[in-house]
């Protein structure tokens, strides 16, 4: 009999269950009290009237966890100095999609090294998550795998879904069961009725496919997430993030019944793939608010200990501390520098 099935597999390793890795590391009562408060509050700056600014800053992704942990002491000091009208959200992203192939982050490769030890990485990825709550600071990441939610999704405080799998139906059911606010990027072509559409999905009851906590394949039934939102990250041939393009999106927004709330990321298309435009971006999305604005309630920022980006894979020995090895970041004074400034321009907002 001709074999049918399993032709280019090489092997198959089982995992530990959802269940055994929470309980192995499992969330304290203090973390699971401020997940839920950050949850809360992240909401009310989306959907209410709360004038304070939702800032998604923090590396690209995560690949050095002490460097990481050395970013967040940092990151969750200037939080508490500025915490009044910004609320800032650390970027903790173990998973990248990527464009043909390359590193897809620390859940999946955490030595760095092509092992794919994936038990280690989700241990990791759990381990750091907490490390970060206890530091006071919210936790942000971009749920990739539709299976990675069962093991790491009660640390999250805020997820994104990302310009390639916006339009995914996978990724729509799947944010339709996330208990967090949740964004979702224009597609890659800009299209901002891609977001709109999977916001609409998602805020819908779905069964769809999935594992529960034991890993067992199941049919999993949701009542729809109603704590999703738009996020502008330009597109294949522009940027959106100018006035004009904001207005378009409250237009296509409010045509759609959903609320007027957009977050900006200032990376990506946005920047020219040039991370030191990212402040450029940011003053620009600052002077609309200034000048009367109120749909445009956050911003993502990617940021590190040190500017710029390095080529991987490459031995580990010379990789640089606290430099990115995914897209380039901006550096942590100027990081500092302009979390200042973005907290000084919102005053008027507060007069």
């Amino acid at each position: 009999m001709h074999k049918t099935s399993d032709l280019n597999v090489v092997e198959t390793r089982a995992l530990p269950s959802p269940a055994a890795l929470i309980a192995e590391l499992p969330r304290t009562e203090a973390q699971s009290d401020f997940i839920a408060r950050a949850r809360e509050e992240i909401h009310r700056l989306i959907f209410t009237d709360d004038r304070r600014f939702l800032l998604i800053i923090g590396p690209c992704s995560i690949h050095d966890p002490d460097a990481g942990r050395e970013y967040a002491r940092k990151l969750a000091a200037l939080s508490k100095e500025v915490a009044d009208r910004v609320m800032i959200v650390m970027r903790v992203y173990f998973e990248k999609p990527r464009t043909t192939v390359g590193w897809k982050g620390l859940i999946m490769d955490p030595h760095l090294d092509g092992s794919h030890d994936i038990p280690a990485g989700l241990r990791l990825a759990r381990t750091f998550l907490r490390d970060v709550l206890d530091l006071g600071l919210p936790t942000a990441t971009e749920l990739l795998d539709p299976i990675t939610p069962q093991y790491i999704a009660d640390l999250i405080c805020w997820s994104a879904i990302g310009a390639r799998t916006a339009e995914s139906q996978t990724h729509r059911q799947m944010a339709s069961g996330l208990s967090m606010p949740l964004g979702f990027k224009n597609g890659t072509d800009g299209s901002i009725t891609t977001g709109i559409n999977a916001i609409k999905a998602a805020s819908q009851p779905q069964t769809f496919l999935g594992i529960n906590l034991e890993g067992r394949a199941s049919a999993i039934v949701t009542t729809g997430n109603p704590n999703c939102h738009i996020v502008l990250r330009g597109g294949a041939t522009s940027p959106n993030f100018s006035p004009e393009h904001i207005a378009q999106t409250e237009q296509l927004l409010a045509k759609a019944g959903l609320p007027r709330a957009v977050l900006v990321d200032c990376s990506h298309d946005n920047s020219g793939k040039k991370p030191e435009r990212q402040p450029e971006v940011m003053r620009a999305l600052l002077a609309q608010i200034t000048g009367g604005n109120t749909a445009i309630m956050g911003a993502m920022i990617e940021s590190n200990l040190f500017a710029g980006s390095q080529a991987f894979p490459q031995p580990l020995h010379q990789l640089k501390r606290g430099v990115s090895i995914t897209d380039g970041c901006i550096g942590w004074d100027e990081t500092e520098t302009l979390v200042r400034e973005i907290h000084s321009a919102l005053t008027p907002r507060f007069a």
